[in-house]
């Protein structure tokens, strides 16, 4: 399996949008908490993952999600998922992740939503 991670971040209306491509496992988890921090640490607390481009999160990058899940939760902040392969949607519905963040289905619906 290709190991290559990119992620591309941007900040739109106050949220912060992170787009990965690739494989999100412990360095695409680790890519993923690391940009989150640099923005928290300024006061972000509104984060939109888009997953359109990542077909399969493993348990260590579920793991390094939940860590975004806890500190947005300290913060009263907001996680929502976007572009979700059916697998993946799967796993995380399974897992309950959906009880602490929430999903869309298109980045600019992700957006409305943190209106």
């Amino acid at each position: 399996m290709n190991n290559d991670f990119k992620l591309k971040s941007e900040l739109v209306n106050d949220s912060l949008v992170m787009k990965a491509s690739g494989y999100v496992n412990n360095v695409g988890g680790e890519t993923i908490v690391k940009e989150f921090e640099k923005h928290f640490n300024n006061g972000t607390t509104n984060v939109i993952i888009d997953l359109a481009d990542s077909k399969v999160v493993n348990s260590i990058g579920i793991s390094y999600l939940l860590e975004i899940i806890e500190k947005l939760m300290e913060k009263k902040g907001k996680l929502i998922f976007t572009n979700l392969d059916s697998a993946i949607d799967k796993s995380f519905s399974i897992m309950g992740i959906f009880h602490f963040a929430e999903k869309a289905p298109s980045v600019d619906a992700a957006l409305k939503m943190m209106e």
